[in-house]
């Protein structure tokens, strides 16, 4: 992998990090320096924004509001998200549109044909309370040069809901199983997941083993867990642990009162904002990227946040990963992700040690959103392994990577001090 010590024009740039570190300090658009723990402001935030939002943010993300319309989408002034970066607009990728039944659910799958004949079909797998268009810049990386397949979790996006109780991580398990066979039923295959994407995709590994012996070259998790997630605090301390706790009773309250979530929503959509921006990202990012997350999260109805919020506490997958072992294999984590923290990942490379791990700092949940360039470089190699693994026909294992810090170079320059004249 790629990332050598010194090289400051790479993106990819490691850092060591020894001993204890200060927080990192954000820097806003105007330049101006705001503390990135506010542990005071934040308690108190956060139970202003429960109380005007219902859940407020349920594992770092906002609650259900079920009148949310394609405008609020694009924003209350009708226009185009641009993705600030000279593509295209934030949302607008799609493929061909499929549809996968399983467990008698339509789930909404899109199929990216490449530009030539690829071996491998890449399968993308979003994360709790977003959707397929979550993956917009790993898409954009990635089209043209392999075949992709993205899907709508159920009950997420474009896809159906199932049963109360059918919101399991081993049901979606299966219904990742139900797209491969449907829509790649041959050939070696690269699984990416991003938080409970990530626990899919071993959930998939728990339950089908023989398919990572045979089809599985290559996979991806990015800010995701094996197991363990009960005790999450959100950086709240105790606060954060007891309001988690009742998170699901929360939910499910709401969702048998959609008038009060709509009340909410009108007299907290700013403080939902600052929530998404706190537990979504952990540096500067362009206020289009805060609103076009919420806006997916807008999209999750409350029963589905709701039926999810205990299968996620009790997620344990630990035992699956063996299933894993000898694959090309990519474990990315924010370093200050309050949602799942970095040691989760830690935990899965312990258990996997020939994964390239890659710690970002100055980065949190929502990673391949907030820093597309990292995510992507290190993506791509991760390709580059997977078919090396095909042409050789035999499993990609580099020993001795370790783990590596890096930082953003676009932070690098956000932090370069100014002078008196305003000049970097």
């Amino acid at each position: 992998m790629p990332g050598k010590a010194g090289n400051t024009g790479d993106p990819r740039t490691p850092t060591r990090t020894v001993g204890p570190t200060r927080p990192p300090r954000i820097v806003a658009p105007d330049g101006t320096a705001t503390s990135a723990r506010n542990t005071k402001g934040t308690a108190l935030a956060f139970g202003m924004g429960l109380a005007a939002t219902g859940v407020g943010a349920v594992l770092g993300l906002a609650a259900e509001r079920a009148a949310t319309s394609r405008r609020k989408l694009l924003g209350e002034s009708g226009k185009t998200l641009t993705d600030g970066r000279g593509g295209p607009e934030l949302g607008s990728l799609h493929g061909k549109s499929l549809v996968v039944t399983s467990d008698g659910v339509p789930l909404h799958v899109e199929v990216d044909e490449p530009d030539e004949a690829q071996p491998i079909t890449v399968v993308l797998t979003h994360g709790y309370s977003l959707s397929l268009d979550a993956w917009h810049y790993q898409r954009l990386a990635l089209r043209g040069r392999y075949r992709l397949v993205l899907w709508d979790q159920r009950g997420h996006g474009r896809s159906g809901t199932g049963e109360d109780g059918s919101s399991t991580i081993d049901q979606i398990g299966r219904d990742l199983s139900a797209v491969i066979d449907e829509v790649a039923p041959q050939g070696p295959l690269v699984l990416l997941g991003h938080s409970m994407g990530g626990m899919t995709v071993m959930a998939l590994a728990e339950q089908r083993p023989e398919l990572f012996a045979e089809r599985v070259v290559g996979v991806g998790l990015f800010c995701t867990s094996a197991g363990g997630l009960g005790p999450l605090d959100l950086g709240l301390s105790g606060v954060g642990r007891a309001m988690m706790s009742l998170a699901p009773t929360a939910a499910r309250l709401l969702a048998s009162r959609p008038s009060l979530v709509a009340h909410g929503r009108r007299i907290g959509s700013d403080l939902e904002s600052l929530l998404v921006r706190r537990y979504s990202f952990a540096s500067p990012v362009p206020q289009e990227l805060v609103r076009f997350s919420s806006g997916l999260i807008a999209q999750t109805r409350m029963e589905v946040i709701s039926d999810f919020l205990p299968g996620l506490g009790s997620h344990d997958k630990r035992v699956a990963l063996a299933a894993l072992d000898g694959h090309a294999l990519l474990v990315m984590a924010g370093e200050d992700d309050l949602l799942i923290p970095r040691a989760h990942s830690d935990d899965i490379v312990a258990s996997l040690p020939d994964a390239e791990y890659v710690v970002v700092r100055q980065a949190g949940h929502l990673l391949p959103l907030e820093h597309p360039d990292l995510v992507n470089a290190y993506l791509l190699e991760l390709m580059t392994d997977a078919s090396a693994a095909v042409r050789d026909r035999q499993p990609s294992r580099r020993r001795g990577w370790g783990r590596r810090t890096v930082t953003p170079v676009r932070q690098l320059v956000d932090e370069r001090p100014k002078d008196r004249g305003g000049r970097r």
